[in-house]
């Protein structure tokens, strides 16, 4: 499709937290938005970095050597392997870029784990 994504109408679509959604894809990754409020669960992804960008709010990504708090405008990318738990005080609404088929919580698993969602992808074929 010759479309834009547009990340504002794409946020106002669902509601629920902790539960990304796919926009749109890149070679063998994903672009995800996700909407986050509270604390996540502690995990990592052995095999990936991830991506995370800010588009409203203030999300802290607690790491065990130090935190790091992102702004609207502001990226951070996690390494592969490095623990992390996001945590966000009021609503944050974020980009995630990571390879196809990431899971959420990484190798923790647990009821936060969600589901593979491309309900939101402009291209019907690209699911």
């Amino acid at each position: 499709m010759n479309r834009p994504v547009d990340i504002g109408e794409k946020l106002s679509l669902f509601s629920e937290h902790w539960s990304p959604k796919v926009v749109a894809r890149l070679n063998d990754y994903e672009v995800k938005l996700v909407k986050v409020k509270g604390e996540f669960v502690w995990h990592r992804h052995e095999d990936t970095d991830e991506l995370f960008l800010v588009v409203e709010g203030r999300l802290t990504i607690q790491l065990r050597d130090g935190d790091v708090t992102l702004g609207p405008g502001q990226l951070f990318v996690v390494p592969r392997g490095v623990e992390h738990c996001p945590v966000a005080d009021g609503e944050v609404c974020a980009m995630l870029i990571e390879p196809t088929g990431v899971v959420n919580t990484g190798d923790t698993g647990g009821d936060l784990t969600a589901d593979h969602d491309t309900s939101l992808l402009d291209d019907p074929d690209d699911s």
